[in-house]
């Protein structure tokens, strides 16, 4: 028994001396190795590797993930129409050189952040100062993202960083200038509105006023092509009634005065004074010629 405890304690201290130089990296991380307090290697493959035991050597692990910076603060900027705007961002980013990311920040996050973060500012702050407020909202919204990524990446290269992506996540006017900025949008929209409704009834008029003429026109030239019609009808009636007429003038005669008698005697009530030895009561006073019937002398006209 007393041979076993030296045996499992030398069995302890030599596993805790082999846990102690053996370490483990993931593949979502960096190990840095450091000897004495300097920067003896850098990992970033997966695995299992072998140190010598503190304080020769040590290992601190960096993440190697994308991370975010999501702003809770909302910057304000100031256009070059001197309005201030308020800007919300957020910007992905991952460490890329550990060595350099260790030397610059001391391996805070906390630290690489405000770094990012004031770079960002002072980015946006160029580019919003030569843009208006349409030109930050939609008009040049992707090339002022792009940018300010370019910039916001360069600067961030020098700490062993780098900026994946910089988004613009909402834009807002500064609540001072808010409602003088929606009071100018309304007034514009009305300009446009009136000018609009102007325009639309300048139109409607000139379509009506051409409307009304094309009516005109088409009534004169019905009424022209109606009064040719007719007259090539009377023509024709008239060509029609000569021809038959001619054939037995007395007949003729004969039927128009009984047609201007059917005419002229339609009421009972109708009263003509004429002389009655006119022309136009011979069929009424004798016998007519062609055989028509005669009146007897006395007989009520």
């Amino acid at each position: 028994m007393q041979r076993i405890i030296p045996i499992l304690l030398a069995l302890v201290i030599l596993f805790a001396a082999a846990s102690s130089c053996l370490f483990i990296v993931d593949q979502r991380q960096y190990a840095v190795v450091y000897a004495l307090g300097e920067i003896r290697q850098v990992i970033d493959k997966p695995g299992i590797y072998f140190k010598m035991p503190p304080p020769f050597q040590n290992v601190q692990y960096f993440d190697n993930r994308i991370l975010t910076i999501d702003n809770s603060d909302i910057d304000r900027f100031i256009t070059s129409e001197k309005l201030n705007i308020q800007i919300d961002t957020f910007v992905k980013w991952r460490i890329a050189d550990p060595r350099n990311y260790v030397r610059s920040v001391n391996g805070s996050e906390v630290m690489a952040a405000d770094r990012i973060s004031r770079s960002l500012r002072d980015a946006l702050n160029n580019e919003i100062a030569k843009r208006t407020v349409a030109d930050v909202i939609s008009n040049q919204r992707d090339t002022i993202v792009d940018t300010v990524r370019a910039k916001v990446d360069e600067d961030a290269r020098q700490i062993g960083v780098n900026v994946i992506d910089v988004r613009l996540k909402r834009v807002d006017f500064a609540p001072e200038v808010q409602e003088r900025v929606f009071e100018r949008m309304q007034s514009e929209r009305k300009r446009v509105a009136n000018e609009r409704r102007a325009t639309g009834t300048a139109e409607s008029e000139k379509v009506r006023a051409d409307a009304d003429r094309q009516r005109e026109v088409i009534l004169a030239e019905a009424y022209r092509d109606a009064q040719k019609i007719k007259g090539e009808g009377d023509a024709s009636a008239s060509a029609v009634y000569a021809e038959a007429y001619g054939q037995n003038a007395d007949f003729a005669d004969f039927y128009r005065s009984l047609e201007a008698y059917r005419a002229s005697f339609r009421q009972r009530s109708d009263l003509m004074v004429v002389d009655p030895s006119a022309d136009f009561f011979k069929f009424l006073r004798g016998a007519g010629t062609g055989g028509s019937a005669a009146i007897a002398p006395g007989a009520r006209r």
